[in-house]
C-alpha cells in the first residue's frame, strides 16, 4: 500500500539545507550518453565506464513524486543527450502529470530537435533548452563534431511557431570560438524571442588545460550589456542560475550563468539526480549518494526520508576557486 505524507508534516525539513537554502528545482539526467563530441566536454566522445544501468521509467515516476511532495515545482530532464532514449516523451508526460510539478523543462544538443518535437510538445513540455556554442556554421561544426547547426536551428523555429513551450539557448564561452562574436548573437536576438544563455566554461576533471586557454569572464559581458542599456529580468524562486536581461529594442532576452562569480550559491535552488539514481548534492560535488534501494518500492516514505537526510550534507560553495572539481569528469555526467 502506498504511503503518502500531506506536505506540511515535511514543513520543518522540506529540502532545507543547513543554510537555509530552498530546493524547489530538480535537474535528472536520464542517460550519461552524447552522441555530440563538444570540445569542452567529450573531445573523445562518449566513453562507456559504467554498466549503463539507466533509471527505469517507474523509477522515475517515483522520484518524481517523492520530490514533488517535498516541494520541488520543476524538474529539468537532462543527459548526456536525452533524447537518445526512446522513452523521452513518456518520461516528460510522467514529469508532467505529477501532482505538484509545475514546469518539466529538457536541455538538449537539438540533434534530433525537429523529428522528435511534436512528440515532446504532445507529452506536455514546458520548455526546451538547447545547446548552441556558435551560430558559425563551420565553427559549430568544429565545436560540437556534427555540421547540424541549420538543422538545430530549423527545430527551434518550429518550436518558437508552436508557441507551446519556451526557448533557451546555451551557449557555453571559449575565448577563442565565440567569445570575440557577440554581435553575431545580437544580430540575432534583435528578432528572435529566444533567452540566450551565456555560460562561463567550468573546471571539471579531464579539462584543465582546456579551461585555462578557453575561460572567459561572464562580468564582462554584463558590465557591458548594462552599459548598452539592458535591464535586470525579475526571477521566481523555481529559476536556473542565470542572471538576464532584456532590451526593449531586442525580441530576445540574454543569460548570464557565472559560476565564478561571488556568492554564486548562495542562491542556489537546485539538486541533481543522476541516471544511475545517484542524488548529487552539487555538480562538483563529490560522488553521488545512492537512492536506487529507495526506488524500488511505492512506499516513498524511506525515499523521502533518505533525500531529506542527505541534504544535511550539502556545502555551502562548490568550492570550484580553489580548483577542486570534485567527482565530475565531465559535464555529460549530470548534463550541467
Amino acid at each position: 500500500m502506498e504511503t503518502y505524507l500531506p506536505p506540511d508534516i515535511w514543513k520543518g525539513d522540506m529540502l532545507t539545507d543547513n543554510f537555509g537554502r530552498r530546493f524547489y528545482y530538480l535537474r535528472l539526467s536520464i542517460t550519461d550518453v552524447c552522441n555530440f563530441r563538444c570540445n569542452y566536454c567529450l573531445p573523445d566522445g562518449y566513453q562507456c565506464d559504467n554498466t549503463r544501468n539507466f533509471l527505469r521509467v517507474d523509477e522515475i515516476a517515483r522520484l518524481a513524486k517523492a520530490f514533488a511532495e517535498l516541494g520541488t515545482e520543476k524538474i529539468r530532464i537532462t543527459g548526456g543527450e536525452p533524447s537518445l532514449r526512446k522513452d523521452l516523451p513518456e518520461i516528460i508526460n510522467i514529469c508532467k502529470q505529477t501532482s505538484g510539478i509545475k514546469k518539466v523543462a529538457l536541455t538538449s544538443n537539438g540533434f534530433k530537435l525537429p523529428e522528435h518535437l511534436p512528440h515532446w510538445l504532445d507529452a506536455g513540455i514546458d520548455a526546451i533548452n538547447i545547446s548552441i556554442d556558435s551560430l558559425d556554421p563551420r565553427q559549430f561544426h568544429t565545436i560540437t563534431g556534427h555540421n547540424k547547426l541549420e538543422h538545430v536551428l530549423k527545430g527551434i523555429d518550429m518550436a518558437l511557431a508552436d508557441g507551446r513551450t519556451t526557448v533557451k539557448v546555451n551557449t557555453v564561452l571559449m575565448r577563442e570560438y565565440n567569445a570575440y562574436d557577440m554581435q553575431t548573437y545580437l544580430d540575432w536576438l534583435k528578432d528572435t524571442p529566444v533567452t540566450l544563455r551565456f555560460i562561463e566554461l567550468m573546471q571539471t576533471g579531464d579539462n584543465k588545460a582546456f579551461f585555462d586557454a578557453q575561460h572567459v569572464q561572464g562580468a564582462r559581458i554584463k558590465q557591458q550589456l548594462i552599459l548598452d542599456g539592458w535591464l535586470p529580468v525579475l526571477t521566481d524562486k523555481s529559476s536556473g542560475p542565470a542572471q538576464e536581461f532584456y532590451h526593449p529594442d531586442y525580441q530576445g532576452k540574454i543569460g548570464l550563468i557565472m559560476p565564478y562569480s561571488k556568492d554564486f550559491c548562495n542562491s542556489c535552488n537546485r539538486l541533481r539526480v543522476s541516471s544511475l539514481g545517484k542524488l548529487h548534492l552539487c555538480l562538483f560535488g563529490e560522488n553521488g549518494l545512492s537512492l536506487r534501494e529507495q526506488l524500488q518500492s511505492d512506499d516513498l516514505l524511506p525515499l523521502k526520508e533518505q533525500i531529506v537526510a542527505l541534504l544535511g550534507d550539502k556545502k555551502a560553495t562548490h568550492f570550484l576557486h580553489e580548483k577542486i572539481t570534485g567527482a565530475t569528469k565531465h559535464l555529460a555526467m549530470l548534463g550541467g
